[in-house]
């Protein structure tokens, strides 16, 4: 039972920082993106921010439960609050609650982590993914690794947060609305531990 609270008590947070400005963030000409990756936001989304107060390049936080299989959407408004914007159901993940501890074990990454602009995969075989950037200089020092940790779609998932196409678009296309002040992601197993 305590192993079990303590499991639930672990936070998974994935720090989408960096200046991931639009389309050319990833480097590469807009002409060769494919068009999944380079569709605007709905005008509905963006009322939305105009309606709580978010600018279009403010950062994001995204949040994911394992247990709940849900990854919301956070997002900064002017006050420098972040409040909830969306929220999506994951899927598929793979694994228990917990962290991943080597390749191969098909367990979804817990952690904190950065993701840049070369993390981001407009030509993923699973649609369009967003590289978590596991294993970090904590799973490191804790001997853990593995590659390859995605949220992606296909509603696939050996190791990953796979999404549906649909979700997964409009959560990688919102690298067109941030500036310099990046992006933050914060994923735990469950909700209340």
């Amino acid at each position: 039972m305590i192993r079990a609270t303590v499991v639930r008590a672990l936070v998974l947070t994935a720090a989408f920082a960096a200046a991931l400005a639009p389309v050319t963030c990833l480097g590469e000409d807009s002409n060769q993106l494919p068009t999944k990756a380079t569709k605007e936001l709905p005008p509905e989304l963006l009322s939305l921010f105009r309606q709580k107060k978010m600018p279009k390049y403010s950062p994001i936080l995204v949040r994911i439960f394992k247990e709940e299989a849900e990854l919301e959407v956070w997002k900064q408004d002017t006050t420098g609050h972040f409040q909830i914007l969306k929220i999506f159901p994951i899927c598929r993940w793979s694994g228990d609650l917990g962290p991943k501890l080597y390749e191969g074990d098909r367990q979804a990454p817990e952690g904190f982590y950065t993701i840049t602009p070369e993390l981001m995969n407009p030509n993923s075989d699973f649609y369009l993914a967003i590289n978590t950037g596991f294993p970090n200089s904590f799973d490191k020092a804790n001997n853990r690794d593995g590659s390859s940790l995605m949220i992606h779609g296909d509603c696939l998932s050996s190791g990953c947060y796979a999404m549906t196409d649909e979700q997964i678009g409009e959560i990688f296309r919102w690298r067109a609305t941030h500036s310099a002040a990046g992006r933050h992601s914060k994923s735990r197993p469950i909700r209340s531990a």
